[in-house]
């Protein structure tokens, strides 16, 4: 197939997803934050004898979030069944705490630091990510921005800087989350290693920020179970647990349905078998580096380029439906014919 026959499938392809996605995005945009007004006039200006007009208050930099809109939208996520229902629950505990410091009756202290446990690819980052604005919603925290890193964003490799960087890291994260993936990675690298330095920096910006701090861990279940125990701060600090199963193959079958409704693809009823039997392969497998979601997302990425390759080889005319179905080969990576041979009568 010649570059330039596939530069044209390609474009062909991005035109199509182009126009899907902005559709999407301001459907998803108007239903959020409703029709955009029509544009102001200028308003006129002041003459002599009149007196200016009063500044109107400058809006909230971070606006929060109607926390009906935010649990609708955790409702909408595919799978994670008992994760929804863990968080509901935490947000009528908070819900119900306010109310009844409202009306100056005792309440417990909310400690919200939390660890996530489960194989990549079920959620975490997302539901954290949500966790975030759902805790600037309530009034928990001041912005509800979500700082994601790891241990290399967090050790150094000469004393003294490790305390610094995590500072740094910190500091941006004040208001918001800090969500620490594969947080075991701190820990588990000997007694010579600054990991150490920065779980003790981290432990003390937790106690001192407290009001306006939270903190999410993650990994897998047994590490994570490791990490905090190894540390009498760790454990005393991070005392809500949640965990995330793996997604179940209709539920990964119903988000590669989900990226094809968003990026204008349809799939026929052989690529669906096809892809079915993939992902329960891959699944069974590699559990750990097949990753749940994200392999689902490399299938349809990979998809997407088989079909680019078909298409650039078909010597008629492309039309709009061929460019959206991906079909068995696009799946597989093996031809039509191959996979199924014609038998003699």
């Amino acid at each position: 197939m010649s570059n330039s026959r596939k530069d044209e499938i390609i474009k062909l392809q991005n035109e199509i997803i182009q126009s899907m996605a902005k559709r999407n995005l301001r459907s998803v945009y108007d239903d959020f934050w409703g029709k955009p007004a029509a544009p102001k006039q200028e308003a006129p200006k002041a003459t002599a004898t009149e007196a200016p007009k009063a500044e109107e208050p400058k809006k909230e930099e971070n606006p929060r979030e109607n926390i009906e809109d935010l649990k609708k939208e955790l409702s909408g996520y595919i799978g994670l069944t008992t994760v929804k229902e863990e968080v509901d629950q935490l947000i009528n505990w908070i819900r119900v705490e306010q109310m009844r410091k409202s009306h100056g009756l005792p309440t417990s202290e909310l400690t919200l630091h939390m660890v996530f446990s489960g194989n990549p690819g079920t959620g975490k980052t997302m539901i954290a990510r949500l966790m975030a604005r759902i805790f600037h919603s309530l009034g928990i925290l001041s912005k509800g921005q979500l700082i994601e890193v790891d241990r290399g964003d967090l050790v150094a490799g000469y004393v003294g800087q490790t305390a610094i960087k995590t500072k740094e890291v910190i500091e941006k994260a004040m208001g918001g989350v800090l969500f620490i993936d594969e947080a075991y990675a701190l820990t588990n690298r000997g007694e010579n290693d600054y990991g150490g330095e920065a779980v003790d920096t981290l432990l003390k910006a937790m106690e001192d920020h407290r009001d306006d701090l939270i903190v999410i861990v993650a990994g897998y279940i047994e590490p994570m179970e490791k990490f905090l125990h190894s540390n009498p701060g760790l454990e005393s600090r991070f005392n809500r647990f949640i965990d995330f199963p793996d997604y179940t193959l209709e539920e990964m079958l119903a988000i590669f349905d989900m990226r094809c409704e968003g990026a204008g693809y349809t799939v026929d009823e052989k690529a669906r078998k096809a892809l079915s039997d993939l992902i329960d392969q891959e699944s069974k497998a590699d559990v750990k580096g097949f990753g749940n979601a994200r392999g689902v997302r490399n299938l349809f990425e990979t998809a997407i380029a088989r079909q680019a390759d078909r298409l650039g080889e078909y010597e008629g005319e492309i039309t709009r439906d061929m460019l959206m179905l991906l079909t068995e080969e696009d799946i597989t990576g093996v031809p039509d014919e191959i996979a199924h041979p014609e038998t003699e009568n």
